[in-house]
Parts: structure tokens; sequence; C-alpha cells
């Protein structure tokens, strides 16, 4: 069975860092892409990041722009989020996701991905 499993939340004073895995089991996604959505709650879930399947194109929310990198080492079939300089209002449940659609997709759309990880709690206090 397929499954995305995200690892590296917690909770961390404003301006810190984290850094978010997401590895992949039972089927390999070094072929698709993937993105980083976040939940915040009573909020929809929203675009964070995203990457092609070489780990090129990156793309980020304004939000987040300058502070995160997304990144993948197909090698080991795992995605990170290095998240720097972190606010308060980056608290949420992060969400890895990977697409497996062909052709002109958005990918800063929850709609455009097939398959999500559990999600990890990102907690940043003031």
């Amino acid at each position: 069975q397929v499954q995305l499993v995200e690892s590296g939340g917690g909770l961390v004073q404003a301006g810190g860092s984290l850094r978010l895995s997401c590895a992949a089991s039972g089927r390999a996604v070094i072929y698709y892409p993937m993105g980083w959505f976040r939940q915040a709650p009573g909020k929809e879930r929203e675009f964070v990041a995203s990457t092609n399947w070489s780990g090129g194109l990156p793309y980020y929310a304004d939000s987040v722009k300058g502070r995160f990198t997304i990144s993948r080492d197909n090698a080991k079939n795992t995605a990170y989020l290095q998240m720097n300089s972190l606010k308060p209002e980056d608290t949420a449940v992060y969400y890895c996701a990977a697409s497996f659609k062909s052709g002109g997709i958005k990918l800063t759309v929850k709609e455009s991905y097939d398959l999500w990880g559990q999600g990890t709690q990102v907690t940043v206090s003031s």
C-alpha cells in the first residue's frame, strides 16, 4: 500500500527552524511532483510549496517565500520542507502530497494531488 509519512513537526519559538520530512513507501514517487500544504484550526488547507519530480521548479506561497525551502532526495524517496524564521502564523498541521496526474496541472491546488500523508503538527510560540 502506498503511503506518505510526515515527521519533524513540533513546538518551536518564533524565529526558530524546523525541518519536515515526507517519506514514501509502497511505491516510488520519484517520478511525480510533490507538494506541502498546511491547515490551521478553522481554516482551509492551503498551499505552501511544491516541486517537480527532479526537485526543480520549486514554487512557494507568498507567505513563506524566502523562509521555507522545499527539496527532495529521490534516492531516499523522501521530500523535505526546511522552515526558517518561523512565525506564530505558521502554526498548523502540515501535509505532504504527491500528484500522479499528467499534463498541465496546477500544483498550488489540493485537487491536483492524489496521495496525502497524515500530517504533522507545527506549533510556533510567540
